[in-house]
């Protein structure tokens, strides 16, 4: 009972094993990262017609 015997925590920390006594530690469950949404592109103004631009000159 004791670092050579199988069954008890210490043991299986010796041999590198594990089971009931020693469970292995659980890796987090893989979340993808976040991805920001790029905001939509401002609307260009449209040009002027050639009447309103003359008539403002």
């Amino acid at each position: 009972m004791g670092k050579g015997d199988k069954k008890t925590r210490r043991g299986k920390i010796r041999l590198g094993t594990f089971g009931a006594r020693r469970k292995r530690k659980k890796t987090a469950a893989y979340t993808p990262p976040v991805v920001k949404e790029t905001p939509a592109p401002k609307k260009k103004a449209k040009p002027k017609k050639k009447e309103e631009a003359e008539t403002e000159e």
